[in-house]
């Protein structure tokens, strides 16, 4: 069985270890258990999806009879426990219904980026030994059956309704729809004795799912994660956020990513209701028309926000006013980080000209804010504060299911990434990494026995990150151990925290700090073309392309004021000595950001090898190193 609740562990601080003390029994036991209790609960509203300009609702009974229709559809096409059936989909409520089938009758979802190449999605097909897979649409079914003969697949669902014919036609008979799997058959609408039988008596160490993590540092890896693994997470990862029916939620983080799929699994058993947004670029549109109450998002999503907040108040006399209501609102902070409503003239003052604004741009009825997947930046925190949103953030990995530690409303402190989960503990080792045990640390790497070793020692995972705990149990995350950047003179520089900085300049988009054996650090900046371009309009900088722009001399002075700004809350050997500005987007589709926003900076490297190696070579050149 898997690793009891937090009442067998006991706090040891004198030794580095953590755990809180405050542990309950865990109410939920396998992922089944929240299907049962979604469907029980009997919603009106369980999801809403958008058709043809409208927003749809489906409710808690019309979900659990499209499950059992996939349940059995899967049942007779021969699927057994253990069987792995893999989803590429975008957000939609039939990515969840998929999911929930496949958990019901013992199947082992594999979840997929849709951003994967066919290649890779070739690669984590083949890997997992898939028998089927969901795919959303036409374009992603396309994507599979070209790559089809690599892999074990011997059938695709498709969510989309189409008919297989023209180029289909050869593929017919290994593809049916969800129209046909959840056909008008009333005696499908429930779960069979049988099925849902073998549903009750799943055991919290059957494996669920293997996810692929997105691979900031190396080649994607399937982490093995058991119905016990995520139900004790979701069990305790919400505790102090007053979540419940009537509530609303807009479900647009990548689904295979666990972030976003625990969320929805927390979001489901506690009544929520799940606004499903398939597509990034529609996240503004939904906020203003679904208004959420609870809003859980990555870092670059907040870190969007601010710098379109500050695109939009230039000009005067909004820059003026927005200036002043941020003076108003840093006086305010405590009271906003403690939880409170500031009650002075000013801060109404500002809150009505400006804050509101804001809040009224994300729906105008978000109650809760969360941001984990990523560091979000002591910076970035204090400035939505200032602005009275006070988020909670958290902290995990795909590896412990994610959740390890998250601020609530009643413990929030700001610069840490909260208390530590009650169900499961926390050492820091003496070079700084954290390490996590508990039930919800995954089982292993999927075939991957020596890499599954060198994670796991004597049941404690080894995450990777570097961070400590305070005195009252708060955690700190400082940065990637693989990330940390060692000079040629032997000074370790923690590359998030200055990039986080460096982000709160409008001018800046994706930063990615670079100085490993050389002899002092530097930074590559990938701009905010939005702000710089209209910057450039109203300076009367001319370009016909971004490369020009950047190579412009105001431009780079502009970059360089930037980079000296942060330098001055620099020790001397972090201070970054010179500055490359690209005319690339950093993004997920070039390969240099992860499906979940994170930045990978060996890819970074290797993309702009001449410019760094030309850099250090000017530098020594010139004799200023």
């Amino acid at each position: 069985m898997l690793n009891l609740p937090a009442k067998q562990y006991i706090a040891l601080q004198n030794s580095g270890k953590h755990t809180n003390p405050s542990a309950n029994s865990m109410s939920l036991a396998t992922l089944n258990d929240i299907f049962f209790a979604a469907v029980e609960r009997n919603l009106d509203r369980m999801m809403l999806y958008r058709e043809n300009g409208k927003w749809l609702s489906i409710s808690s009974h019309e979900f659990g009879r499209r499950v059992a229709h996939i349940v059995h559809t899967l049942d007779d096409l021969g699927i057994r426990s253990g069987d792995r059936i893999a989803i590429l989909s975008e957000n939609r409520p039939e990515w969840s219904m998929a999911d929930m089938a496949c958990l019901l009758l013992g199947a082992v979802t594999v979840p997929l980026y849709t951003t994967l190449t066919p290649e890779q999605t070739a690669f984590v097909l083949r890997d997992s030994g898939c028998r089927g897979i969901f795919v959303s649409s036409d374009q992603h079914l396309h994507k599979v059956l070209s790559v089809f003969p690599q892999t074990q697949l011997e059938k695709v669902f498709v969510m989309d309704s189409l008919e297989f014919t023209g180029d289909l036609a050869p593929f017919a008979q290994r593809c049916m729809t969800l129209d046909q799997m959840t056909r008008d058959d009333p005696s499908r609408d429930r779960l069979s004795p049988e099925l849902e039988r073998r549903a009750r008596t799943t055991v919290p160490d059957d494996l669920a799912t293997i996810v692929y993590t997105s691979g900031t540092t190396g080649t994607s890896k399937g982490a093995m994660l058991t119905h016990g693994n995520i139900a004790s997470n979701v069990s305790f990862s919400l505790t102090g956020f007053n979540v419940q029916p009537g509530d609303l939620s807009v479900s647009f983080l990548p689904l295979c990513h666990i972030t976003a799929r625990h969320v929805d699994f927390g979001m489901i058993y506690h009544g929520v209701t799940l606004a499903y947004c398939p597509f990034l670029d529609r996240l503004p549109a939904t906020l203003l028309e679904v208004q959420p109450t609870t809003f859980v998002a990555v870092p670059r999503v907040y870190e969007k926000i601010y710098a379109q907040t500050e695109q939009k108040a230039k000009g005067f006399p909004k820059h003026a006013i927005f200036r002043w209501a941020l003076r108003a609102g840093r006086r305010h902070k405590p009271e906003i980080l403690a939880g409170k409503t500031p009650t002075s003239l000013s801060w109404k003052l500002a809150n009505k000209l400006v804050f509101s604004k804001i809040r009224e741009g994300l729906g105008g009825r978000v109650r809760t804010f969360i941001s984990g997947g990523a560091p979000l930046g002591r910076e970035l925190a204090e400035w939505y504060a200032t602005v009275g949103i006070r988020i909670h953030e958290g902290y995990g990995l795909t590896e412990t299911s994610p959740v390890i530690a998250v601020n609530t409303p009643m413990h929030h402190r700001i610069g840490t990434v909260g208390k530590i989960l009650p169900n499961i503990e926390v050492r820091i080792a003496e070079d700084g990494e954290i390490l996590v045990r508990g039930p919800s640390v995954f089982q292993g790497y999927w075939n991957r026995p020596e890499e599954t070793k060198a994670a796991l020692e004597n049941g404690w995972f080894k995450t990777g990150d570097i961070g400590q705990i305070d005195a009252d149990g708060y955690l700190s995350v400082t940065d990637r151990k693989k990330d940390l950047i060692k000079t040629s003179g032997g000074k370790f520089i923690a590359p998030q925290p200055i990039e986080n900085a460096l982000k709160l300049n409008p001018f800046v988009g994706v930063p990615a700090i670079i100085g490993d054996k050389r002899k002092f650090a530097a930074v590559i900046i990938s701009p905010n073309f939005a702000y710089l371009e209209g910057w450039a309009r109203e300076n009367e900088i001319v370009f016909s392309s971004r490369a020009e722009l950047v190579a412009n001399p105001r431009v780079q002075t502009r970059y360089e004021d930037a980079v000296e700004e942060v330098n001055q809350n620099l020790a001397r050997f972090e201070k970054l000595k010179r500055v490359i500005v690209v005319s690339d987007e950093f993004t997920i589709e070039n390969g240099i950001l992860t499906p979940s926003l994170k930045l990978k900076r060996r890819v970074v490297e290797e993309r702009y090898r001449r410019e760094i190696d030309e850099l250090y070579a000017q530098a020594e050149a010139v004799g200023t190193v």
